[in-house]
């Protein structure tokens, strides 16, 4: 493969929180903001530690390897956990490393055993050794900056916050949160895709996908009895909203007198044109969140098991170009489902159905009907 365009590809410091929510955090009148302190100066000050990273990371872009790190064993977990004590100074000290005991830090323990779930769902079910396949060391770093309201992958290492204590606890909480920044790893290592426009609503959207599979698949949970949040635990108690997003039904995850409701589109009818947040890669990514999700329902049963692998199988096939947009991956999907499953396969017609729900009907197929109409007559 390819050494990848990191100047492209790594969503350094796109946090797991959208700019959007940040910002009306940040912006939110008084009146609607009286219950809260300290947060909306949090998220201010976020947003501005959030620019300044992309800055300093864009100037010393050309220094950093995309590959994988020298005595990286394939197959072998290998974890590092560091912690920043609340500066901005990366990496910080090293507090837990691979095998060792819990240390008694929730955020350092909630780390390490997050990033051997994520681990574990890339190599136990995609027979992929860590992020790039090559057995690539995994590191944290835990309590970055003061009362950090987010949480990011650099390129080389996933970064948590504390969260400002009364919007967003710590974001170690969620294991879905974890594993969606290693999989922007994943993506950086693999399919490449650029970080802007529906590309880089692609990159969010895979980050999503995984993320929501390590979390099923570490609680045992069937799609049709997963809750398909993205998040869900990082709101305290007083926001009204459940998670940062819902793949399955995009728009729902929150309604806020200070965050505002969730703005995401559920398909492309709502599709929303934007030179903000890179064009828009966290707010449209509810568009191939909801297609994936609808294709597990239908399907049923363990979603990072057969559907999982069409996804992962697309991103790993070469097949996709860094700019690759919706109709080019729900193609590549297809295509897959098609190759490992057949046309006549229960995947096949999920996968169709998924893209046709949200108005990405992929071409050469028909509608989902037409699908299931032919692949019945091959049965």
């Amino acid at each position: 493969m390819a050494t990848p365009d990191l100047s492209r590809t790594t969503p350094c410091c796109q946090g797991v929180v959208p700019p959007y929510l940040l910002q009306r955090l940040a912006s939110a009148p008084a009146e609607r903001s009286a219950r809260l302190d300290t947060a909306p100066s949090v998220a201010s000050r976020t947003l501005e530690l959030d620019d300044e990273m992309r800055r300093r990371r864009d100037s010393t872009r050309s220094t950093v390897s995309p590959t994988a790190p020298r005595g990286a064993v394939a197959d072998r977990l290998q974890r590092t956990i560091a912690d920043a004590k609340n500066t901005q100074t990366l990496p910080g000290d090293v507090v837990r490393t691979e095998g060792g005991e819990p240390v008694g830090d929730p955020a350092a323990d909630e780390s390490y055993d997050g990033l051997g779930v994520t681990h574990a769902l890339f190599a136990e079910v995609y027979g992929w050794s860590s992020l790039d396949g090559q057995g690539l060391p995994l590191n944290a770093t835990v309590h970055y900056g003061e009362q950090y309201d987010n949480a990011f992958w650099d390129g080389t290492r996933m970064v948590f916050g504390d969260g400002d204590g009364e919007v967003f606890t710590r974001f170690t909480v969620s294991l879905s949160v974890i594993a969606h920044e290693l999989a922007h790893g994943f993506t950086q290592y693999t399919s490449q895709l650029e970080y802007a426009g529906q590309s880089g609503a692609l990159n969010e959207s895979v980050s999503d996908v995984f993320g929501v599979l390590a979390e099923q698949r570490s609680r045992g949970q069937n799609a049709e009895d997963a809750s398909w949040l993205v998040g869900e635990g990082l709101f305290l108690p007083d926001v009204q909203g459940s998670a940062l997003r819902s793949m399955l039904a995009p728009g729902t995850a929150y309604d806020d007198d200070v965050l505002g409701k969730d703005p995401q589109p559920a398909d492309m009818a709502g599709y929303v044109e934007t030179t903000e947040d890179n064009g828009g890669v966290h707010i449209n990514s509810g568009i191939p969140n909801r297609a994936f999700a609808e294709a597990a329902v239908a399907l049923g049963g363990p979603a990072w098991d057969r559907l999982g692998q069409v996804w992962f199988d697309a991103l790993t096939s070469g097949s996709l170009t860094p700019t690759a947009d919706f109709a080019a991956f729900s193609a590549a999907t297809v295509a897959a489902a098609s190759a490992r499953y057949g046309t006549g396969s229960d995947v096949y017609r999920a996968v169709v159905g998924g893209w046709t729900t949200v108005g990405l009907e992929p071409a050469g197929t028909g509608s989902a009907s037409d699908a299931a109409d032919e692949a019945s007559k091959r049965t």
